[in-house]
């Protein structure tokens, strides 16, 4: 064990499914690397894995829909995060409507918000896509706590790990 793994294992944040559409394509996935990161503006920066079809999608977005699920929603977190959509169309088993900028929404997110991708940041394995929010809603009573990294664990990603 190193050091990391002492503060890291530490850590639960929020989980949140982010969706990208472009060039007639849609994707979407699981992502647990996601925070604020600006005051004033208001910027929201999320981490997608360079080997995620998600990533293949939104480097090629103007925008960005980022989603909160409640505890409970753990079958849709299974959806975006258990299965590649390089093999099944994850929107086929979601309630889902365009939103700003033809962004994909999922209808059934405990909130959500629509971000123009301002500025795109290398990371290691991942990249930062830094969103300015244009768009955002969610469900006016809460379906309760929301989904974090330890209800998630047990989701085997869907993509391919080298």
């Amino acid at each position: 064990m190193t050091v990391m793994d002492v503060f890291l294992g530490r850590l639960d944040p929020d989980m949140c499914v982010v969706t990208a559409a472009a060039d007639g394509e849609r994707a979407g996935c699981l992502v647990g690397f996601s925070s604020q990161c600006s005051i004033d503006p208001v910027r929201f920066v999320v981490w997608l894995s360079e080997v995620n079809r998600t990533f293949r999608v939104a480097r090629s977005a103007d925008v960005l829909a980022v989603h909160l699920l409640a505890r409970d929603q753990r079958g849709t977190a299974e959806v975006f995060g258990g299965r590649t959509g390089d093999l099944v169309d994850k929107f086929h088993e979601v309630r889902w409507r365009a939103g700003y900028g033809g962004a994909v929404v999922l209808e059934d997110a405990e909130a959500w918000f629509v971000g123009r991708v301002v500025e795109r940041a290398a990371g290691g394995d991942h990249v930062g896509f830094v969103l300015e929010p244009v768009e955002w809603g969610g469900r006016e009573t809460s379906g309760g706590r929301l989904l974090r990294l330890a209800d998630a664990r047990t989701i085997r990603p869907g993509h391919p790990v080298d």
